[in-house]
């Protein structure tokens, strides 16, 4: 198994002798191999135990997060719309500049996530605020 970069096809990021994406990221994570601007693309990694990954910059777009384990995580920079991150535990991760555009929230652990910055470039649609309050612990009262 072989992931490629995003923007660069030709460019292997991590090989593997796992015949499953989600085995190959799952080992790269544990190897402590980074991960970065991988094509994650559509990528089956529910209850994954990615703790302390480096997926800055990766292509997570519509990725099944479902439930995965992210705390401490690189994702500076990375896409993540319209992935699945219910019930994902994001403590502690960095998500500077990361695109949430359409990602699933529900029941996600930001717990301590970074953002770091002014100039807001962490990523979600107007229709997500309710959802990414709810993450961060915030109740908004009329």
């Amino acid at each position: 198994m072989r992931i490629v970069s995003w923007y660069k096809s030709d460019k292997v990021v991590y090989e593997s002798s796992k015949e499953s994406v989600r085995d190959a990221v799952i080992e790269a994570v544990r190897k402590e191999s980074p991960l970065m601007n991988a094509d994650l693309k559509n990528a089956y990694l529910r209850d994954a135990d990615l703790a302390g990954g480096i997926l800055g910059g990766a292509d997570l777009r519509d990725a099944d997060l479902q439930g995965a384990n992210l705390q401490g995580a690189n994702l500076r920079d990375a896409n993540l719309a319209g992935a699945n991150l219910r019930s994902a535990n994001l403590r502690d991760a960095n998500v500077a500049g990361t695109n949430f555009a359409g990602a699933n929230l529900d029941e996600a652990d930001l717990f301590h996530v970074k953002f770091w910055g002014r100039g807001g470039s962490t990523k979600i649609k107007k229709a997500q605020v309710e959802s990414f309050l709810k993450a961060l612990g915030i109740v908004v009262e009329e």
